[in-house]
């Protein structure tokens, strides 16, 4: 098998659900990423042998195969395909592992893995319309909504509700610092906007970390799916707007193009976890891929598990014994957003970077999935 190697990665800002990106297209927003991506490499668009995006809702300007046709928005020419595929919250993540397992079999040497969602312009279930779940599949599984599952993983491992209100605080303030310090300016594509009066403006800041978030306001808060549960607003991920992607290869064609890559990609891994406490997988996805790669959560220097709830990271790290001051470092979706399908190559852009700025050898990002699924991978700076 041929080792895959990350030639480069990068992203939009992330937009607050009706804000900056209100009036952009999905389509060309994952063109801006896709242009920047190539050019930032210095590679020609026509030697890229596949687009694969994630969407998770796939209508309106999502639909039709928005892989495709925001590479043809980018410039790429005809001949260069697109796929747009859907796993759920991870499906950027599960891109850049079916580009990685083509180009480690020797189907390709070089291919585009990221994501797009528009929250604004897509709105999560449209796609779903009033289509309810199969009998079929009520009568063997209690199916709920994700915040529901939230609250069950809440009780089954007795976080309270300052814990979770706590860890949403903390998301916000890492992010803030880590703005402060322009941690995401190098990875961050800025994207041309207009405000309300029709004045073009640069949007090259996340949007969703709040300054003026305090514990107080957190636990003001009231429950958002269960009356005397512990799942609000503010210890959930936002709604938003973005894009990302990175750019695979084989680690022959990088050297033979002269090319340094950032990383590699040392193990991946999908499983399947309780579609009713559907937010745990993550747990199993880390154990399987760290046996996978040889390693133990001790070698890993950084940790990015996405904060669909608080207590997901909450409980992977009780599960995991993982060193909570190697997660999330620049906060999580709690505060940065969580834009569906780009959310999985957001992080694994973060990351890459982040293991340069700390100078650690290995990261690994996990992601939990609706209908109880995750994948998680390991990561080698190079």
């Amino acid at each position: 098998m041929r080792e895959v190697v990350i030639v480069d990665g990068c992203r939009t800002a992330v937009g607050r659900r009706k804000g900056m990106f209100a009036d952009y297209r999905s389509d060309e927003l994952a063109a801006v990423v896709l242009d920047e991506l190539v050019d930032r490499s210095k590679i020609n668009k026509d030697v890229v042998e596949d687009v694969i995006l994630g969407c998770v809702t796939q209508v309106n300007e999502q639909g039709g195969n928005i892989a495709r046709t925001a590479a043809l928005i980018a410039g790429f020419p005809s001949h260069v395909p697109g796929v747009t595929i859907d796993r759920q919250c991870g499906s950027s993540q599960q891109a850049v592992h079916f580009g990685a397992q083509a180009i480690a079999a020797g189907d390709m040497d070089i291919v585009v893995a990221g994501g797009v969602e528009n929250m604004t312009r897509a709105p999560m279930f449209s796609n779903m319309q009033e289509v309810k779940p199969s009998d079929k599949l009520t009568s063997k599984y209690d199916i709920v909504n994700q915040g529901i599952s939230a609250e069950k993983m809440a009780a089954k491992w007795g976080f309270t509700r300052k814990e979770l209100d706590v860890f949403a605080y903390e998301s916000h303030q890492k992010a803030l610092a880590a703005i402060e310090k322009g941690h995401f300016k190098q990875e961050i594509v800025p994207a041309e906007t207009w405000d309300e009066n029709g004045h073009s403006q640069t949007a090259e800041t996340d949007e969703g970390p709040r300054a003026d978030t305090t514990m107080d306001a957190l636990g003001g808060l009231k429950p958002v799916f269960q009356e005397d549960g512990n799942i609000t607003a503010g210890n959930a991920s936002q709604m938003s707007d973005g894009a990302s992607a990175v750019l695979l290869m084989s680690r022959e064609k990088a050297e033979a193009l002269g090319l340094q890559p950032k990383a590699r990609i040392v193990a991946r891994s999908v499983v399947g976890s309780d579609p009713t406490l559907m937010l745990t997988g993550p747990i199993e996805a880390t154990r399987k891929v760290l046996k996978k790669s040889g390693l133990t959560i001790d070698h890993i220097g950084r940790y990015e598990v996405n904060e669909a709830f608080a207590p997901v990271p909450l409980a992977w790290l009780n599960e995991t014994n993982a060193d909570a001051e190697k997660l999330n470092v620049n906060g999580g979706a709690i505060a940065l957003g969580h834009p569906l399908g780009a959310t999985g190559t957001k992080l694994l852009v973060s990351l890459v970077n982040e293991l340069k700025r700390s100078e650690n050898k290995y990261g690994l990002l996990a992601i939990c999935e609706g209908m109880g699924m995750a994948n998680a991978t390991v990561i080698e700076r190079l």
